[in-house]
């Protein structure tokens, strides 16, 4: 199993590496500059607020579905035959809710325009995710690997042609985005269907009410879950835009910031997406989980580790290079955020773990008041520190749940603590951040500096066999190995 990570790993990382930067970089960070902060940052802020409610169009359906089948491929084509059918009804409830939402909290009608089509697209999203996680399920993780980016693909070759291709006088609009992702997400989700259609040994499109109770009583957990968590990943930039008077700006700043963690944030969630089978799968033939765990969590610290470093040594510099406006708040932001990523990789492991053992009852408490926690700090501090007062909140948040999970995981599954991986985790982050305070005094040319570190960091987490080549070399060429 090990091998059958580490490798499906590597195509997933691969095939991710030659096409999200580029969108992120290229197309979304282009779409800002062009459109500015404050366009841009309605949007993010619609945007996150779509991604709120929208748990409505899963309840826990994906994740649920994801283990079951790892679990139980048997029930493959008649589980599908149903959830389609639920899936349109939870969006007709998602799109009423959405509306009603939207209405109370007073978005003007310009603002609803575009969240219409936000909706659109996390309906496509959602089903989308729901047809991947038959494919995870069943292990074919190459093919999913390939579908993860077919949307992107196609968002890059629209939005190009839109950006540069000189089709039409009139100015980039934020709405021109919009539509770009909406017809590349459904173009995605009717390849991804076709594919899954062609594994089904049936499909016969059915409304069971008895079938549809069941199933989301059993689902129920997960969509807490990720309701939970959505409010306390994606809550800041609603309240940035809704609390101060130049709130949109400010979102904007806070996006502009936020934008490399979310890149970061999509390679550490590719771990999750294969580690929830396979550890459904062992935990169901009762394999000892602790070794892939181990593994795919020291994969995953030591770049995330790395990340946090540079992005604070060189907050300024890498600020200056994407953007053109608003770079001296961004930054401060900006670094709090990447400190961030080390506790979000955590979760990324260790909530999977807890996800395919079934103990939401656990997560579900602690995603709660992970919650409340981020609400009342932001409550607190975007009035005094605006989009940076939602970085400290974010991060005091991200850093509490991470520590709560591994607690939780450690009593579940008796791990005992690794004294001797502690210890060289100590020594890697000490000796990084000394290189950071070196290579910043003497070596003045920051892409230098920034590589310096990383190359360092990278060779001293060798060195003290954190990674250990040799094994993982043998792991992917001759199986299991040690």
């Amino acid at each position: 199993m090990k091998r059958k990570f580490v490798t499906n790993l590597a195509l997933l990382i691969f095939l991710n590496l030659l096409v999200k930067p580029f969108w992120i970089f290229g197309i979304d960070r282009s779409v800002q500059n062009v459109v500015g902060a404050e366009q841009y940052g309605m949007y993010f802020a619609l945007f996150n607020f779509s991604l709120l409610l929208n748990i409505i169009l899963d309840l826990g359906i994906t994740n649920y579905n994801n283990r079951n089948i790892a679990q139980h491929s048997q029930l493959f084509s008649k589980h599908l035959s149903n959830i389609v059918v639920l899936k349109f009804l939870l969006a007709v409830l998602y799109l009423i809710i959405s509306v009603s939402a939207a209405i109370i909290i007073g978005y003007e009608w310009k603002q609803m325009k575009l969240l219409l089509f936000l909706v659109l697209n996390q309906f496509i999203i959602s089903f989308t995710l729901y047809l991947r996680s038959n494919l995870s399920g069943l292990h074919l993780f190459k093919t999913d690997s390939l579908v993860s980016i077919l949307d992107r693909i196609l968002m890059i070759i629209i939005c190009s042609i839109l950006l540069w291709g000189h089709i039409t006088d009139s100015p980039f609009s934020i709405a021109w985005f919009v539509y770009a992702q909406s017809a590349a997400y459904f173009i995605t989700a009717l390849v991804t269907f076709i594919i899954v259609w062609s594994k089904l040994d049936f499909l016969h499109l059915n409304f069971d009410l008895s079938f549809f109770i069941v199933f989301l009583r059993q689902s129920y957990p997960y969509a807490l879950l990720i309701l939970l968590m959505s409010f306390y990943n994606r809550i800041d930039t609603v309240m940035l835009e809704r609390m101060l008077p130049d709130g949109k700006v400010q979102a904007g700043i806070y996006a502009q910031a936020f934008r490399i963690l979310d890149a970061a944030t999509m390679f550490a969630f590719l771990f999750s997406t294969l580690l929830l089978p396979m550890f459904a799968k062992m935990i169901k033939l009762k394999e000892k989980v602790g070794q892939l765990m181990q593994l795919s969590y020291v994969l995953l610290i030591v770049p995330a580790f790395i990340l946090a470093i540079i992005s604070y040594f060189y907050k300024d510099e890498i600020m200056e290079l994407l953007y053109k406006n608003h770079v001296s708040n961004s930054s401060p932001i900006f670094a709090v955020l990447m400190m961030g990523f080390v506790s979000i990789s955590t979760t990324y492991i260790f909530g999977t773990l807890l996800t395919a053992n079934g103990n939401l009852k656990a997560l579900n408490i602690m995603a709660l008041i992970g919650m409340v926690l981020n609400i009342v700090l932001n409550l607190i501090l975007i009035p005094k520190f605006s989009a940076l007062g939602s970085a400290y909140a974010s991060l005091t948040t991200q850093t509490f749940t991470a520590v709560v999970q591994v607690i939780i995981a450690m009593n579940i599954f008796k791990f005992r603590f690794n004294y001797m991986l502690a210890f060289r985790l100590f020594i890697f982050i000490t000796v990084s951040l000394l290189a950071g305070y070196v290579v910043t005094s003497y070596i003045h040319s920051w892409f230098i500096g920034l590589l310096t570190i990383s190359l360092f960091s990278l060779f001293i987490a060798l060195l003290i066999k954190l990674i250990n080549f040799k094994s993982l070399m043998i792991l992917i060429f001759h199986g299991e190995g040690n």
